[in-house]
């Protein structure tokens, strides 16, 4: 009973000092180039262009210091990162600074810690890029082009029939 009280102790110790070496995302430009961990809740999951998507702990994402970037060729690695909407997530990773922000671009699943740790894998049918009915990972060989050849007309005899009476 002893062991398992002082398991339980050291558990709660370590997931407490664990929970405060992670920053918060108004803090992340201060570390730009450092490998940290900030932990915040994803307020809103964004896709732009081209299949990257974003995740944003502020209501206006312009006026937010820090965010979250997952490329559509990490994504298969990483999971279905719609589903960390509204979720406390603890995020490690080398905080980068690009266009005036700090970010950390998620590559893999272990950089997620806390309730994001968990997540399911993208759906077998997501289109990362949505052009068109195409889903991501199939592909087909383009259709030739089928070769049609005029109709020929049926030939004409120009032999005159055989008298039968000769």
């Amino acid at each position: 009973m002893i062991i398992q009280y002082a398991l339980l102790t050291a558990a709660v110790l370590l997931t407490s000092l664990a929970w405060s070496d992670c920053l918060a995302p108004a803090e992340a430009g201060k570390h730009i180039g450092e490998i940290k961990c900030i932990t915040g809740k994803v307020i809103r999951v964004k896709q732009g262009a081209r299949g990257v998507h974003f995740l944003d702990f502020c209501d206006d994402f312009r006026l937010c210091p820090f965010t979250v970037v997952i490329f559509p060729g990490d994504l298969k690695s990483v999971g279905d990162v719609r589903q960390l909407q509204g979720r406390m997530i603890e995020i490690h990773g080398k905080v980068k600074e690009y266009d005036g922000r700090a970010e950390i671009v998620l590559e893999e699943y272990r950089q997620l810690s806390g309730s994001g740790a968990r997540i399911p894998p993208l759906p077998k049918n997501y289109d990362v890029e949505k052009k068109g009915r195409y889903s991501a990972g199939t592909f087909s060989h383009p259709r030739s082009k089928r070769k049609t050849s005029k109709r020929q007309p049926p030939e004409i005899v120009t032999q005159a029939p055989e008298d039968p009476e000769q």
